[in-house]
This record gives structure tokens, C-alpha cells and sequence, in this order.
């Protein structure tokens, strides 16, 4: 976590976050033409803030552009505010909206274990339940397969979806419908995508949740820092994490 400070501690690089908080996925580029500062300066302060994970890439075409990655701040939540969770409840609401924007998500996060043993955390239905809200998905996770997401304490499934792309243990794509109300459900399909690339006893971990219409509800996408929080902590340490989402049905 010593990373995420430094990286926050400095002002222009505090700016480059609220630039991709107005508007995701820029290029270094245009992002420096918004600083008075060489194109070297912006490449070497959004070199920071990638290695403390703040900001992933992503490349299209010919361009390298860059995104928010709120999971780090949710980790430093977690380890120190959480059991102050009421007096800081607004401050981190605020936080979170700021972090996040819609249309396309990226998330990130380093697991100590191995690629086996985090796609089966992901396609495992009862280890899933202990890091996502208690929520369990079935499906036999083969390519062109359905899955349903359900709750022991919800009358209807929550969710449903089709499996694209099923590459175990590096690489699950899902399409995905939410169904846990009439606001979300409104929304239509969007698309999950589960990477997963071994790096020495870890993995790196990058969920990207994108084919979301601009202005879309961020419940669709504003529980991931708490379910790969979650998933890290479990796979880790074997313990389950308190969230505000794991109490949804408490």
C-alpha cells in the first residue's frame, strides 16, 4: 500500500485522477494537454499510478489509454476505516462516485494463489456466495452455457447470463442481465470479462464490466471493489469480509 500513498501524495497526479473521473479512458496525450508539463512529466506520473494500480491501460488501435481503478482505495478502506464505517459512511459514498463512471469499468488486484485455485473460486458456486453478498451462481461453465445468480434469502434470481468465452484457468467472458429490480433490469445485457496472469506466487487479476449505456445505473457496476476485495481476502487468509454489500441480506 505504500505505493497508493506516494502515489496520492503528489498534486498533479491527484488531478490526473479527477481528469479520468470526468471523463474515462484517455490517452497521455490528452490528458497532458490539459498541464503545463511535458509529455515525458504526464508518462512518468501516469507510470506511478499504474504500478499502485490507480490507473490501468488498455489499448485500441494505435492508442495506450488509460482508466480509473478504484480497488486500491477499497483495500485501504477495509484494512483501517471500516470499523468506522458510520461516521465515514458519506465521505466514502463520495468516493466512490468519484472514482467511478460508466460505459466501461476496469478493475484490477494482485491474489497470492495460484490460477487454479482463483478460477475456481470464480466458477465454484459455494466459494462464491463467501465473497459476493452471498450469492451463489450456477452453471456448468462451458462455452455458450447459461448461469444464474441467486440468494438463499431472495425469492428470484438476481441475475442470468451466458458464458462466451470459457478458458480456465485464464479467461472468462459473460454476458449479464441483473434482475434484482425493475430499475436494473431496465438496463439490459452488459458484458463481464475475468482475466487472470500468473505473476511469480500471484495473480493478476483485471475484471473489466463494459457494453454499459452511458449515464447507466452503477449498481450494475459498483460492487466490484467489494467482491474482489473480498475474493483477495478470502483466497488469502481463508476469512470472509464484512461489506456493506455482504450485508445486503444479512
Amino acid at each position: 500500500m505504500d505505493t497508493v500513498f506516494k502515489a496520492l501524495a503528489d498534486p498533479t497526479r491527484r488531478e490526473l485522477l479527477d481528469e479520468l473521473f470526468r471523463e474515462d479512458g484517455q490517452s497521455a496525450s490528452a490528458l497532458g494537454a490539459r498541464f503545463e508539463m511535458t509529455r515525458f512529466g504526464i508518462a512518468k506520473h501516469l507510470k506511478l499510478l499504474e504500478d499502485a494500480g490507480l490507473v490501468v491501460t488498455r489499448r485500441r488501435g494505435r492508442e495506450k489509454l488509460h482508466f480509473l481503478n478504484p480497488v486500491p482505495i477499497r483495500l485501504i478502506h477495509d484494512r483501517w476505516v471500516s470499523k468506522f464505517a458510520e461516521p465515514w459512511a458519506a465521505a466514502l459514498s463520495d468516493l466512490k462516485s468519484r472514482l467511478e463512471s460508466p460505459m466501461e469499468k476496469i478493475f484490477e488486484i494482485y491474489i497470492k494463489t495460484t490460477p487454479e485455485r482463483l478460477w475456481e473460486a470464480i466458477t465454484n458456486s459455494e466459494i462464491r456466495s463467501k465473497y459476493q453478498f452471498g450469492n451463489t451462481l450456477t452453471s456448468d461453465w462451458t462455452p455458450g452455457s447459461r448461469f444464474e445468480m441467486r440468494n438463499p434469502k431472495a425469492d428470484a434470481p438476481l441475475g442470468e447470463g451466458e458464458n462466451i468465452e470459457v478458458d480456465p484457468p485464464r479467461r472468462l467472458v459473460q454476458t449479464m442481465t441483473a434482475l434484482w429490480g425493475e430499475d436494473v433490469k431496465a438496463e439490459g445485457t452488459s458484458r463481464i470479462t475475468w482475466e487472470i496472469e500468473p505473476v511469480g506466487d500471484s495473480c493478476h487479476l483485471t475484471v473489466t464490466h463494459d457494453q454499459l449505456r452511458e449515464g447507466a445505473n452503477d449498481q450494475l457496476y459498483g460492487g466490484w471493489p467489494m467482491i474482489l476485495s473480498g475474493l483477495k481476502t478470502w483466497l488469502e487468509t481463508g476469512e470472509t469480509l464484512t461489506t456493506p454489500g455482504s450485508l445486503m441480506y444479512a
